[in-house]
Protein backbone atom coordinates (compact mmCIF):
# COMPACT_ATOMS: atom_id res chain seq x y z
CA UNK A 1 0.00 0.00 0.00
CA UNK A 2 0.87 3.12 -1.26
CA UNK A 3 2.15 5.93 2.10
CA UNK A 4 1.61 9.15 1.81
CA UNK A 5 5.20 10.14 2.43
CA UNK A 6 6.10 7.94 -0.81
CA UNK A 7 4.25 10.57 -2.69
CA UNK A 8 7.26 13.45 -1.99
CA UNK A 9 9.63 10.92 -1.93
CA UNK A 10 9.39 9.89 -5.25
CA UNK A 11 10.15 12.86 -6.96
CA UNK A 12 13.13 14.75 -8.18
CA UNK A 13 14.79 17.08 -6.45
CA UNK A 14 17.91 18.20 -8.36
CA UNK A 15 20.93 18.63 -6.74
CA UNK A 16 22.36 22.60 -6.77
CA UNK A 17 19.15 24.07 -5.73
CA UNK A 18 17.79 26.79 -3.32
CA UNK A 19 14.35 25.07 -1.91
CA UNK A 20 12.18 28.07 -0.78
CA UNK A 21 9.93 26.13 2.10
CA UNK A 22 6.94 27.39 3.88
CA UNK A 23 6.58 26.59 7.37
CA UNK A 24 3.66 26.67 9.78
CA UNK A 25 2.64 30.19 10.96
CA UNK A 26 1.62 28.53 14.55
CA UNK A 27 0.50 25.34 14.08
CA UNK A 28 3.10 22.86 13.41
CA UNK A 29 0.92 20.57 12.27
CA UNK A 30 0.56 23.07 9.04
CA UNK A 31 3.48 21.31 7.63
CA UNK A 32 3.29 19.89 3.83
CA UNK A 33 4.63 15.96 3.06
CA UNK A 34 6.67 17.28 0.56
CA UNK A 35 7.90 19.94 3.42
CA UNK A 36 8.77 17.33 5.52
CA UNK A 37 10.46 15.24 3.01
CA UNK A 38 12.75 18.44 1.86
CA UNK A 39 13.70 19.15 4.95
CA UNK A 40 14.74 15.92 5.59
CA UNK A 41 16.65 16.09 2.09
CA UNK A 42 18.76 18.84 2.20
CA UNK A 43 22.14 19.36 3.34
CA UNK A 44 21.53 22.48 5.03
CA UNK A 45 18.94 24.94 5.93
CA UNK A 46 19.61 28.60 5.42
CA UNK A 47 17.05 30.37 8.13
CA UNK A 48 15.76 33.65 9.39
CA UNK A 49 16.37 32.44 13.09
CA UNK A 50 18.64 29.40 13.62
CA UNK A 51 17.68 28.50 16.86
CA UNK A 52 13.91 28.92 16.08
CA UNK A 53 14.15 26.75 13.29
CA UNK A 54 15.92 24.11 15.28
CA UNK A 55 13.17 23.87 17.52
CA UNK A 56 10.80 23.45 14.85
CA UNK A 57 12.78 20.73 12.97
CA UNK A 58 13.14 18.81 16.18
CA UNK A 59 9.41 18.56 16.45
CA UNK A 60 9.90 16.50 13.44
CA UNK A 61 12.56 14.75 14.28
CA UNK A 62 15.00 16.62 11.78
CA UNK A 63 18.24 17.79 12.68
CA UNK A 64 20.63 20.29 9.67
CA UNK A 65 23.47 22.30 9.67
CA UNK A 66 22.07 26.11 9.03
CA UNK A 67 23.10 29.35 8.06
CA UNK A 68 21.65 32.50 9.25
CA UNK A 69 19.56 34.40 6.38
CA UNK A 70 18.44 37.45 8.24
CA UNK A 71 17.15 40.86 7.14
CA UNK A 72 20.79 42.40 8.31
CA UNK A 73 23.12 39.75 6.70
CA UNK A 74 20.94 38.85 3.40
CA UNK A 75 23.13 40.31 0.66
CA UNK A 76 26.57 38.46 2.17
CA UNK A 77 24.79 35.34 3.56
CA UNK A 78 23.71 34.58 -0.05
CA UNK A 79 27.88 34.46 -0.91
CA UNK A 80 27.84 31.22 1.24
CA UNK A 81 24.52 29.58 0.39
CA UNK A 82 25.72 29.60 -3.05
CA UNK A 83 28.84 29.01 -2.73
CA UNK A 84 27.79 25.38 -1.30
CA UNK A 85 25.21 25.29 -3.69
CA UNK A 86 27.79 25.81 -6.22
CA UNK A 87 29.11 21.90 -4.30
CA UNK A 88 26.25 20.46 -5.08
CA UNK A 89 24.74 20.88 -2.08
CA UNK A 90 20.56 21.23 -1.78
CA UNK A 91 19.67 24.05 0.44
CA UNK A 92 16.29 24.95 2.19
CA UNK A 93 15.39 28.27 2.62
CA UNK A 94 12.90 29.25 5.40
CA UNK A 95 11.52 32.03 7.71
CA UNK A 96 10.15 31.72 11.23
CA UNK A 97 7.40 31.28 10.02
CA UNK A 98 5.16 31.19 6.95
CA UNK A 99 6.40 31.57 3.03
CA UNK A 100 9.77 33.05 2.95
CA UNK A 101 9.88 36.37 1.10
CA UNK A 102 6.55 37.32 1.87
CA UNK A 103 7.64 40.07 4.65
CA UNK A 104 9.83 37.90 5.75
CA UNK A 105 13.78 37.26 4.83
CA UNK A 106 14.42 35.24 1.33
CA UNK A 107 13.96 37.53 -1.72
CA UNK A 108 17.45 38.84 -1.65
CA UNK A 109 18.54 35.26 -1.44
CA UNK A 110 16.30 34.08 -4.19
CA UNK A 111 17.44 37.07 -6.52
CA UNK A 112 21.33 36.33 -5.57
CA UNK A 113 21.04 32.24 -6.09
CA UNK A 114 18.76 32.88 -9.97
CA UNK A 115 21.63 35.48 -10.65
CA UNK A 116 24.54 33.23 -10.13
CA UNK A 117 22.68 30.79 -12.32
CA UNK A 118 21.21 28.32 -10.00
CA UNK A 119 17.52 26.79 -9.65
CA UNK A 120 15.10 27.87 -7.10
CA UNK A 121 12.02 25.28 -6.44
CA UNK A 122 9.42 27.32 -4.36
CA UNK A 123 7.35 24.73 -1.98
CA UNK A 124 3.91 26.47 -1.27
CA UNK A 125 2.29 25.68 2.30
CA UNK A 126 1.08 27.86 5.09
CA UNK A 127 0.78 31.77 4.52
CA UNK A 128 -1.00 34.71 7.12
CA UNK A 129 -1.91 36.47 4.13
CA UNK A 130 -4.05 33.86 2.39
CA UNK A 131 -5.09 32.12 5.62
CA UNK A 132 -6.83 35.76 6.54
CA UNK A 133 -7.78 36.49 2.97
CA UNK A 134 -9.60 32.68 2.97
CA UNK A 135 -11.76 34.09 5.91
CA UNK A 136 -12.51 37.02 5.00
CA UNK A 137 -15.39 36.63 2.07
CA UNK A 138 -16.42 37.85 -1.14
CA UNK A 139 -15.73 41.71 -0.49
CA UNK A 140 -11.94 41.68 -0.81
CA UNK A 141 -12.38 39.27 -4.20
CA UNK A 142 -9.29 41.45 -5.14
CA UNK A 143 -6.38 42.97 -2.80
CA UNK A 144 -3.15 44.18 -2.61
CA UNK A 145 -0.89 43.62 -0.15
CA UNK A 146 0.67 45.87 2.16
CA UNK A 147 2.56 44.06 5.16
CA UNK A 148 3.79 45.69 7.73
CA UNK A 149 3.56 49.75 7.31
CA UNK A 150 5.99 52.32 8.54
CA UNK A 151 6.31 52.86 12.37
CA UNK A 152 6.66 56.70 12.48
CA UNK A 153 3.12 57.94 12.35
CA UNK A 154 3.98 60.67 9.61
CA UNK A 155 5.79 58.36 7.61
CA UNK A 156 2.76 55.91 7.99
CA UNK A 157 0.14 58.66 7.45
CA UNK A 158 1.74 59.61 3.59
CA UNK A 159 1.55 56.41 3.16
CA UNK A 160 -2.05 55.62 3.70
CA UNK A 161 -2.61 58.58 1.71
CA UNK A 162 -1.72 57.06 -0.98
CA UNK A 163 -3.79 53.97 -0.73
CA UNK A 164 -6.76 55.88 0.25
CA UNK A 165 -8.33 55.44 -3.46
CA UNK A 166 -7.27 51.88 -4.06
CA UNK A 167 -10.31 49.67 -5.16
CA UNK A 168 -9.00 46.99 -4.15
CA UNK A 169 -8.85 45.62 -0.46
CA UNK A 170 -5.74 46.36 1.06
CA UNK A 171 -3.68 43.71 3.27
CA UNK A 172 -1.56 44.71 6.06
CA UNK A 173 1.05 42.51 9.10
CA UNK A 174 0.82 44.38 13.10
CA UNK A 175 2.54 43.60 15.63
CA UNK A 176 0.24 43.67 19.38
CA UNK A 177 1.94 46.92 20.26
CA UNK A 178 1.06 48.98 17.54
CA UNK A 179 -2.26 47.11 16.59
CA UNK A 180 -4.47 49.88 18.27
CA UNK A 181 -2.25 52.40 17.00
CA UNK A 182 -2.18 51.66 13.71
CA UNK A 183 -6.22 50.42 13.08
CA UNK A 184 -6.87 54.15 14.25
CA UNK A 185 -4.56 55.28 11.77
CA UNK A 186 -5.64 53.47 9.22
CA UNK A 187 -9.91 55.13 10.41
CA UNK A 188 -8.48 58.21 9.80
CA UNK A 189 -7.03 57.90 6.88
CA UNK A 190 -9.96 56.21 4.80
CA UNK A 191 -13.05 57.20 6.97
CA UNK A 192 -14.79 54.98 9.53
CA UNK A 193 -17.31 53.26 7.44
CA UNK A 194 -14.88 50.59 5.36
CA UNK A 195 -15.27 46.79 6.04
CA UNK A 196 -12.70 45.74 8.60
CA UNK A 197 -11.37 41.82 9.48
CA UNK A 198 -8.88 41.83 12.30
CA UNK A 199 -7.33 38.50 12.60
CA UNK A 200 -5.63 37.40 15.30
CA UNK A 201 -2.97 34.61 15.88
CA UNK A 202 -4.11 32.54 12.94
CA UNK A 203 -4.06 28.74 13.27
CA UNK A 204 -2.61 28.64 16.75
CA UNK A 205 -4.51 28.36 20.61
CA UNK A 206 -6.37 31.54 20.90
CA UNK A 207 -7.03 32.56 16.95
CA UNK A 208 -9.77 34.87 16.69
CA UNK A 209 -11.01 36.70 13.56
CA UNK A 210 -13.84 39.72 14.09
CA UNK A 211 -15.47 41.45 11.12
CA UNK A 212 -16.74 45.26 11.68
CA UNK A 213 -16.19 48.85 10.48
CA UNK A 214 -12.55 51.03 10.57
CA UNK A 215 -14.42 52.98 13.07
CA UNK A 216 -15.57 50.11 15.37
CA UNK A 217 -12.06 48.59 15.32
CA UNK A 218 -9.92 50.30 18.26
CA UNK A 219 -12.68 50.06 20.65
CA UNK A 220 -13.23 46.40 19.65
CA UNK A 221 -10.00 45.95 20.83
CA UNK A 222 -9.35 48.14 23.80
CA UNK A 223 -12.20 46.49 25.42
CA UNK A 224 -10.20 43.83 25.80
CA UNK A 225 -6.32 43.40 26.66
CA UNK A 226 -6.21 39.99 25.16
CA UNK A 227 -7.29 41.16 21.98
CA UNK A 228 -4.43 43.31 21.85
CA UNK A 229 -2.39 40.21 21.81
CA UNK A 230 -0.60 37.98 19.26
CA UNK A 231 0.40 38.80 16.00
CA UNK A 232 -2.24 40.20 13.58
CA UNK A 233 -3.33 40.56 10.09
CA UNK A 234 -5.80 43.67 9.33
CA UNK A 235 -7.61 43.27 5.96
CA UNK A 236 -9.65 46.06 4.90
CA UNK A 237 -12.22 46.87 2.30
CA UNK A 238 -11.00 48.76 -0.71
CA UNK A 239 -11.96 52.01 -1.67
CA UNK A 240 -16.04 52.91 -2.66
CA UNK A 241 -16.32 53.40 -6.34
CA UNK A 242 -16.65 57.09 -7.67
CA UNK A 243 -20.66 57.55 -7.92
CA UNK A 244 -21.73 57.63 -11.62
CA UNK A 245 -22.96 60.60 -12.79
CA UNK A 246 -27.00 60.15 -13.80
CA UNK A 247 -26.22 60.16 -17.29
CA UNK A 248 -23.43 57.71 -17.49
CA UNK A 249 -25.22 55.29 -19.11
CA UNK A 250 -27.50 57.57 -20.85
CA UNK A 251 -26.22 56.38 -24.36
CA UNK A 252 -26.64 52.76 -24.00
CA UNK A 253 -30.17 52.84 -22.34
CA UNK A 254 -31.66 55.03 -25.16
CA UNK A 255 -30.42 52.45 -27.71
CA UNK A 256 -31.88 49.31 -25.74
CA UNK A 257 -35.11 51.65 -25.17
CA UNK A 258 -35.74 51.44 -28.60
CA UNK A 259 -36.44 48.31 -28.71
CA UNK A 260 -37.11 46.89 -25.00
CA UNK A 261 -39.80 48.26 -21.92
CA UNK A 262 -37.82 50.35 -19.58
CA UNK A 263 -37.75 47.12 -17.29
CA UNK A 264 -35.83 45.03 -19.61
CA UNK A 265 -33.04 47.73 -20.53
CA UNK A 266 -32.24 48.61 -17.02
CA UNK A 267 -31.84 44.78 -16.40
CA UNK A 268 -29.37 44.32 -19.67
CA UNK A 269 -27.57 47.46 -18.82
CA UNK A 270 -27.09 46.36 -15.12
CA UNK A 271 -25.72 43.29 -16.61
CA UNK A 272 -23.04 45.31 -19.08
CA UNK A 273 -22.06 47.82 -17.35
CA UNK A 274 -22.42 46.18 -13.41
CA UNK A 275 -24.39 49.39 -12.43
CA UNK A 276 -27.20 49.42 -9.82
CA UNK A 277 -29.95 48.16 -11.48
CA UNK A 278 -32.69 49.90 -9.49
CA UNK A 279 -30.49 53.72 -10.40
CA UNK A 280 -30.58 52.31 -14.10
CA UNK A 281 -34.65 51.87 -13.99
CA UNK A 282 -35.07 54.95 -12.63
CA UNK A 283 -32.75 56.27 -14.94
CA UNK A 284 -34.60 54.93 -18.10
CA UNK A 285 -37.69 55.49 -17.01
CA UNK A 286 -37.07 59.32 -16.54
CA UNK A 287 -35.51 58.92 -20.17
CA UNK A 288 -38.51 57.22 -22.05
CA UNK A 289 -40.99 59.63 -20.61
CA UNK A 290 -38.67 62.24 -21.72
CA UNK A 291 -38.89 60.62 -25.37
CA UNK A 292 -42.50 60.36 -24.89
CA UNK A 293 -42.57 64.28 -23.93
CA UNK A 294 -40.77 64.90 -27.32
CA UNK A 295 -43.23 63.03 -29.11
CA UNK A 296 -46.29 65.16 -28.19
Amino acid sequence: MLQISDLAAGQHYPTGALYVVATPIGNTADITVRALHVLGLVDRIAAEDTRNTAQLLARYGISKPSIAVHEHNERSAAERVIAHLKNGERIACVSDAGTPGISDPGARLVDAVREAGLPVIPLPGASALTTALSAAGAWVAEFSFVGFLPTKSKQRATQLRTLADNPMALVFYEAPHRIVETTRALGEAFGGERQLLIARELTKLHESLHRCTLAEGPAWLEADTNRQRGEFVLVVQGAPEAQDADDAHDALLTTLLEELSVKSAARIAATLTGAPRNALYERALKLAKRDDTAEE
